[in-house]
């Protein structure tokens, strides 16, 4: 017998009568269950449209207007996907660094966003604030996070990414050893990196940390210059060491460890108090060998 395909329904409604909630009449429209819809309102599956302004509708009991749009997407296999959990490394007030875990997104979809890192500081940080993404990290990568709770913060600190005032660096396990062609002597020097990514310039520097001769791997710390995307990945392939668990770049296969990309450090300047800030990762939640 073949496995039953999940749920997959979407539906869009416009409001004539305000005489029931918000999920009743999703209910009525689409054959799910109120308890159905309200955990999918909760995983930000259901969104409200008010004249030109569409955001995502968490409480059933919201009052509606006529001439209101309810769209929802609702995908069992999406509300049902579960992630670990991030782990708050300092909280600000108008911002707060968290560490991220392999699997968690920093941007959700109209599908959802309850595995999403800022969702996840909405729910977790007290007192209860707003979370925006400064700053992102694939899915598959792990560590710092930098997540702000104010716009005008939020803006100030992606102006620090921006002009490059924001100091980071990640760890990363790679197969093989690392700068294996230097002379013992220039062993622990930076290796830069600067071929193209996706045709736009980029830079990394890596250096070698450690080496695990039995299983032919390398602790290597990245700084990148640049920001494309999976940039790291790349480069660290091209070097002819890709990244362990990296399934896209490097030769992972089924069943393999997850990606081992960490980021590892964030130093700048607060833009509320003037104070250098820096924030390393616990040991504990690095890369090993």
């Amino acid at each position: 017998m073949p496995p039953i395909s999940p749920t997959v329904i979407e539906s869009h409604l416009t409001i004539t009568s305000v005489d029931t909630d918000a999920a009743s009449m999703l209910a009525t429209e689409t054959g799910l269950s109120k308890q159905q819809i309200k955990q999918a309102m909760n995983k930000g599956a259901v969104w409200l449209t008010r004249g030109k302004q569409t955001q995502r509708l968490r409480r059933a009991k919201r009052a509606l207007k006529l001439g209101d749009e309810l769209h929802l997407y609702y995908n069992q296999e999406v509300l049902e996907h579960k992630v670990d959990c991030a782990e708050l490394i300092f909280d600000g007030g108008q911002y707060s660094i968290w560490y991220k875990p392999y699997g968690m997104l920093c941007q959700g979809s109209k599908w959802g966003d309850h595995t999403t890192i800022n969702r996840y500081a909405e729910t977790h940080l007290s007192p209860d604030r707003p979370a925006f993404i400064i700053h992102r990290l694939d899915r598959a990568a792990s560590g710092l996070v930098l997540i702000g709770h104010s716009k005008k913060t939020t803006a100030a600190l992606a102006r620090l990414f921006e002009i490059r005032e924001l100091e980071k660096y990640y760890q990363v396990i790679v197969e093989g050893h690392f700068s294996s062609g230097l002379h013992d002597s220039e062993i622990k020097k930076t290796v830069t990196i600067d071929s193209d990514v996706d045709g736009k310039a980029a830079r990394s520097h890596a250096t070698l940390l450690a080496f695990d001769e039995q299983n032919n791997r390398s602790l290597v710390q990245v700084k990148i210059e640049s920001g494309r995307k999976h940039q790291i990945r790349i480069h660290m392939a091209s070097t002819g060491h890709p990244v362990v668990g990296d399934r896209l770049h490097g030769v992972a296969t089924e069943g393999a460890v997850n990606l081992q990309l960490t980021s590892c450090y964030l130093k700048f300047t607060c833009p509320i108090t003037g104070d250098m800030k820096e924030f390393e990762l616990p040991q504990r939640l690095r890369p090993k060998l």
